[in-house]
């Protein structure tokens, strides 16, 4: 893998493959047939239906930008067919937008990149203070029943580039709302990567994420949600910036002390580009807005690599707040990462209460259509 260094160019030049395919004159077939930047998913001159926009960077499409598109898409139900192409902009979904759906019109979620470089220290234009963490994100979704398909969520922010700078949390996408899904979309970031989150302390968001593919380093999944991780990719990256263990950390519940499911990961892997054990599987995250939190992991019948420590994956956040007291647990892991040494510091489901631990239980009466 490359050096964190290079990173951005990495990221962009999938997207970049895929927006010079979409944009070029020349034909997409011997027979001549120009190429259709909108894929099998129509266009503005023949809708898949009266709800559905495009987007488009070079202006083949509704809009050229995505937060101009979603500022057009008033009421429920509007699709978004986002044509491939980077999409360097700040990205905020009204929670009015009740089931809206955005659609990478390539089959590749690496061709329609939606990208910015804000980080919780990055000063605001109007010099009003710094973003914060939650202000950060590149993409915010709010409303219920958000879906993305075949999307790059990022934040290509670096330490580096920002030596001086201590709020580096630096989010691509924070969810909130109850009944949202991605299905093959890729998050990319280092410190707090994807926020799965829900609106207030006292409202359950249930999430699903199905054949995606995130990467960080500090933190890099976290929040309140009740989110299902089916299927997925985590990989823990390189720390130029650091010579010794832990690099980070993979995942930080939050999860509400009223709330029974928190983050549930099944049937997935961890990889690393870091040395091995270098990376806590997980730590809890007890935030100032609650203190009550009892934060939730399960993570079951998933591959952890080398990258993981396992004799010690997981660690504290604060030292209130033990990682012993809250409810994580694992079952029937392999790999490396998950090889139990320390009893004690691996929780374990027995086989009856694993049966209450999936994908069913966490999204009760909803069922993603994939």
């Amino acid at each position: 893998m490359p050096s964190h260094l290079s990173r951005r160019n990495v990221l962009l030049a999938g997207a970049a493959a895929g927006s010079a395919l979409a944009l070029s004159a020349a034909p997409a077939h011997a027979h001549g047939r120009p190429r259709r930047p909108f894929g099998r998913y129509g266009s503005p001159s023949a809708r898949l239906t009266s709800t559905t926009l495009y987007v488009h960077p070079r202006g083949a499409g509704d809009f050229t930008g995505l937060q101009a598109a979603v500022d057009a898409a008033t009421g429920t139900g509007r699709t978004l067919v986002i044509a491939p192409g980077v999409y360097r902009e700040t990205v905020s979904v009204p929670a009015d937008r009740t089931g809206m759906t955005w659609i990478g019109a390539s089959e590749d979620p690496r061709d329609v990149v939606v990208v910015f470089d804000n980080a919780a220290g990055t000063p605001k234009p109007d010099g009003s203070g710094t973003y914060g963490t939650s202000g950060s994100a590149t993409t915010t979704l709010r409303p219920d029943g958000f879906t993305a398909r075949r999307i790059t969520f990022a934040n290509d922010w670096l330490r580096a580039d920002h030596p001086g700078v201590s709020g580096t949390q630096a989010v691509a996408v924070k969810v909130t709302g109850d009944r949202s899904a991605f299905f093959d979309c890729r998050f990319l970031g280092h410190q707090d990567t994807l926020y799965a989150d829900s609106a207030s302390l006292d409202t359950v968001a249930r999430q699903y994420f199905a054949r995606c593919y995130a990467e960080g380093d500090v933190d890099f999944v976290f929040g309140r949600a009740t989110a299902v991780f089916e299927d997925c990719d985590f990989r823990t990256l390189i720390r130029p910036d650091l010579t010794s263990a832990p690099f980070g950390f993979v995942f930080a519940p939050s999860t509400a002390v009223a709330n029974p499911r928190g983050f549930l990961v099944t049937r997935s892997r961890i990889s690393s580009e870091a040395p091995d054990g270098f990376y806590k599987l997980a730590r809890p995250w007890v935030p100032s807005s609650d203190p009550t939190a009892r934060p939730m992991l399960t993570v079951r019948d998933t591959h952890l690599g080398a990258g993981i420590d396992a004799v010690a994956p997981y660690t504290n956040m604060a030292s209130g707040h033990p990682w012993q007291d809250q409810r994580f647990a694992e079952y029937r892991n392999t790999g490396p990462g998950a090889v139990i040494t320390v009893p004690a510091n691996r929780p374990q489901l027995t086989p009856a209460q694993a049966a209450a631990h999936t994908p069913q239980a966490w999204l009760g009466d909803w069922r993603p259509q994939a």
